[in-house]
């Protein structure tokens, strides 16, 4: 099996605190509400929300993918951490293992987030993936955490 990281960078003016509740406590229920057109559904398949829970993300219809399946590894609220690993479901394309994603969040100097993600991609024995792929995932991954950035500069007090 081999991997790739891939280790990305990101500021914004949302405050973390703010951020760390929409993007990773509530978004089971902020994104089917603010990007049907892409997920129609996020739910808990088994556990309480915490580490070890896996989850299903169900997505629209006519999107590219079904759904997923994912597991939360580790779930930090005070240091705004949070890790999981796609476990399951056709955006693997039947290439990979798994997908492990970790995200940090820091208060930034201006009241913003200075944020930090790494995703690595485990390929199955002999499978190389494409730069390409790994570049439409992120783009993919990029438009979603866009959505709920607008999301929260257009509604102040959600989150707040």
């Amino acid at each position: 099996m081999g991997e790739v990281t891939v280790i990305e960078e990101f500021t914004t003016n949302i405050s973390a605190p703010r951020l760390f509740k929409a993007l990773v406590l509530d978004v089971d229920n902020l994104l089917p509400k603010i990007v049907p057109q892409a997920i129609k559904s996020i739910e808990i398949v088994e556990g309480n929300g915490g580490p070890g829970t896996i989850k299903r993300m169900n997505f629209a219809e006519g999107s590219e993918f079904k759904q997923v399946k994912h597991k939360i590894d580790a779930l930090d609220e005070k240091n705004m951490s949070y890790a999981y690993t796609l476990i399951e479901g056709d955006a693997l394309m039947d290439k990979l293992e798994k997908i492990s994603y970790e995200l940090k969040l820091e208060s930034g100097p201006d009241g913003g987030t200075k944020g930090k993600t790494s995703s690595t991609y485990y390929t199955k024995p002999g499978v190389e993936i494409k730069e390409e792929e790994i570049k439409a995932g992120k783009e993919k991954a990029a438009g979603v955490f866009k959505a709920v950035e607008a999301y929260l500069l257009a509604n102040p007090e959600a989150y707040a």
